[in-house]
């Protein structure tokens, strides 16, 4: 049991004591509202515009799988009229959290509510290992068997923002229609961005790309590619030689010009086989990693999705 878990029932007894915030304070201030890790900030800023206030825990570059909020954390969510995350097989710490908020006023919104998450590619792995697991998610909140990154299908993205919008309009009916306003206004940018996938690809007769972390698999079955990873699900998982050597041979077989790896993780097997098959390195943002700098120079979920269809073009063609 770590750390955490051994201080829950502490936090729960300290949040109650503290208490959320009253209906009367809830009247004269914004909205607040806490996210979890940037894309669902990023959505959620869409949907609230200036009728409130959004943040994240998570900075860029923290590990979202591995993240454990701190007291201060599990205060700033507790006094929070709504918590935005995406999945428990994403932030999965967030089922802990939830075990603390039972006598809270807090709106939670799961926004990937609806959504249809699927296995990843285990690799190396056989069946066993697979149900292995499962076990491991029940027991201790980790699966990295299921693929979490359900936000880099555009489609999916503008499902998870009609969800935040929802929670929110009913958390907030005084401001709904400036909400709803704002969501549809974000809702055709994301229908234009998917149309732009549509058409980069429509006649693509490459549809295979190569990357170091199994982070797009849903973007791949959205627009019919094919994603061949290095390792899988877990970002951090041991590659064996044989397992590299079967990637190897795969790219000299198949002709691949580029091997991407993601921005915000480590790209040593990404170099190590680049070096080995004498292509290129290219980068892929699974936009976990979008810095404060970054956001006030302009970077956001569309501009980094659209580097990633710029990114994808060197490949599928």
């Amino acid at each position: 049991m770590n750390l955490f878990k051994k201080l829950l029932p502490l936090l729960a007894v300290l949040l109650v004591a503290c208490g959320a915030p009253n209906a009367d304070q809830a009247t004269n201030e914004d909205l607040n509202v806490v996210t979890t890790f940037y894309p669902m900030y990023d959505f959620t800023q869409n949907v609230v515009g200036e009728n409130g206030t959004v943040t994240a825990l998570l900075e860029a570059g923290q590990d979202t799988h591995g993240y454990e909020p701190t007291p201060k954390d599990m205060a700033a969510v507790a006094e929070a009229d709504v918590f935005v995350y995406s999945s428990e097989y994403m932030e999965t710490w967030v089922p802990a959290v939830l075990d603390t908020l039972v006598d809270s006023d807090v709106t939670v919104i799961n926004a990937s509510e609806g959504i249809p998450f699927y296995e990843g590619d285990s690799h190396d792995e056989d069946e066993s290992h697979d149900e292995d697991e499962e076990e491991h998610y029940e027991g201790d909140g980790h699966n990295h068997a299921v693929d979490p990154h359900v936000w880099l299908d555009p489609v999916y993205a503008k499902q998870m923002v009609e969800t935040i919008s929802s929670g929110i309009q009913e958390v907030d009916a005084e401001n709904a229609a400036a909400y709803q306003a704002n969501t549809e206004e974000y809702v055709k940018e994301l229908e234009a961005l998917n149309q732009e996938f549509q058409t980069a690809f429509a006649d693509a007769e490459n549809r295979v790309f190569v990357v170091q972390h199994a982070a797009f698999g849903y973007l791949a079955r959205r627009y019919e590619l094919e994603e061949v990873s290095i390792s899988a699900l877990t970002s951090n998982q041991e590659v064996s030689p044989a397992k590299l050597a079967e990637i190897g041979k795969y790219i000299n077989e198949n002709d691949i010009e580029v091997i991407y790896y993601q921005d915000s993780g480590n790209n040593d097997l990404a170099q190590t086989l680049a070096n080995e098959t004498g292509i290129e390195l290219g980068v892929l943002s699974a936009i976990e990693g979008i810095t404060a700098e970054d956001q006030a120079a302009g970077v956001d979920y569309l501009t980094t999705m659209r580097e990633n269809l710029e990114a994808l073009k060197l490949t599928i063609n």
